[in-house]
């Protein structure tokens, strides 16, 4: 969430910055500082009823020590009522304090200067493409009919077994999704990243610090008895490892990769664009975190997009890169860059990464900060990217390296799948 010292010194600037997402924050922004007003003064008056109820508990103690034990009893009755001053003070700041903390929950993190306006994705920049989208022949099949021929994805086996959304991999289907799991994280780890194996459900101060909470509630599985979450990323449990942490500045930077399934409720709807893997409740991701010095945030931001580009490089796959306007900024990120792989089956733009900047948003709600050189705490930045989300690149794999004969095996997971055509 936003800091309040940066709103009360750049509210009008904030305001500004905000319409870039088509968001009028003035009143938001108002509200805000009408109640760190009121905190600040409830503060204050607690602050200065605890030190006279002090001063006289030390008073009443000299008056007995010196038996004015009348004088003592008068001063009781005043204290008796100083601490019971403070218990309602103590009760409305902390009310006060909740309705504040609610209020900055509700404000996204402000753009980056380089984001483009916009209302939607059809705003977005494309920044970068790369790759040849492969000439097909006039047969050439959907993913989702390329599974059923080579018996590589039951989805109907899958709502047998839980519900549409949740497919079932076979055979070479399994094996390959295995393949691309091992490659990706082998390649993250050789960048750098520590490889985690984080767990598949958070608590709720674990969905508010990386920003889930509120935001997505929806779209999120709650476990009520328990009060848990299945997380819809790896991001939320890899960055929360670091919650409540103070870095030194010498720990810079942290990068940390894992691998976990991800589910999502996402509404679904009808048509061929949610077809098959184009959007499922559970799905497999490979997760790079990172946490970073402000001043090296966007060069980490920038190598992360790089190593992204090398995946699908090898993977020999066409693929743009888009910078996401305002109007389709995830609400905690200050910058995104979404990767699209091209289903040349389905004659369009599959997402399959987004990369993002949160710059102080998220560790502001996580407490994450590190030491400067000063010895003073500090917010770090965090950052995090899919490298990379399976079900709609395993569809570009399926759809791009089809043939006649069958589908090809890009050549850089041989080594991992131990085949190189499904036929």
């Amino acid at each position: 969430m936003l800091q309040l010292q940066r709103i009360r010194e750049n509210k009008d600037a904030l305001v500004e910055a905000l319409t870039k997402r088509n968001i009028d924050a003035k009143a938001m922004l108002n509200g805000v500082l009408l109640l760190d007003e009121k905190r600040r003064g409830l503060q204050a008056e607690l602050d200065n009823t605890l030190a006279e109820s002090n001063k006289l508990s030390k008073e009443i103690g000299m008056l007995y020590k010196s038996g004015k034990a009348d004088k003592a009893n008068v001063l009781k009755e005043k204290t008796t009522e100083l601490k019971e001053t403070a218990k309602l003070l103590a009760d409305e700041l902390n009310d006060t304090t909740d309705e504040l903390d609610r209020m900055l929950y509700q404000i996204p993190n402000i753009p980056h200067e380089s984001v483009p306006a916009g209302n939607s994705e059809e705003d977005n920049e494309e920044v970068f493409r790369a790759g040849e989208v492969p000439q097909l022949s006039d047969n050439a099949l959907p993913h989702w009919e390329l599974a059923k021929k080579y018996g590589l994805i039951d989805f109907e086996l899958g709502v047998k077994v839980t519900g549409s959304g949740f497919p079932i991999y076979k055979g070479k289907g399994a094996k390959l999704q295995r393949a691309l799991i091992s490659y990706f994280l082998d390649k993250n780890t050789e960048a750098g990243y520590l490889e985690v194996q984080p767990p598949l459900l958070v608590n709720e101060a674990s969905g508010f610090g990386t920003g889930q909470l509120p935001d997505k509630e929806g779209q999120m599985y709650h476990i009520k008895r328990d009060d848990l979450y299945l997380i819809p990323t790896a991001e939320v449990p890899i960055t929360n490892m670091l919650r409540d942490e103070i870095l030194a500045e010498t720990d810079f930077p942290v990068k940390l990769t894992g691998y976990t399934p991800c589910f999502r409720r996402e509404a679904g709807s009808y048509g061929a664009h949610v077809r098959g893997l184009n959007r499922l409740h559970q799905f497999d991701k490979v997760e790079i975190v990172r946490v970073e010095h402000p001043d090296n945030s966007y060069k980490a931001l920038n190598e992360m997009v790089e190593h992204v580009k090398t995946l699908l490089n090898e993977l020999q796959l066409p693929y743009r890169i888009l910078r996401l306007c305002g109007g389709d900024l995830g609400f905690t990120s200050a910058l995104t860059y979404d990767f699209e792989v091209f289903s040349t089956a389905q004659d369009r733009w599959l997402e399959i990464s987004s990369v993002s900047n949160f710059e102080a948003y998220q560790a502001n709600r996580l407490k994450l900060r590190y030491k400067d050189k000063n010895g003073k705490n500090q917010l770090a930045h965090t950052l995090n990217g899919s490298a990379l989300a399976l079900p709609r690149l395993l569809a570009g794999i399926l759809e791009n390296y089809q043939t006649d004969a069958g589908i090809k095996i890009p050549e850089v997971l041989v080594p991992y799948c131990g085949f190189s055509s499904i036929e």
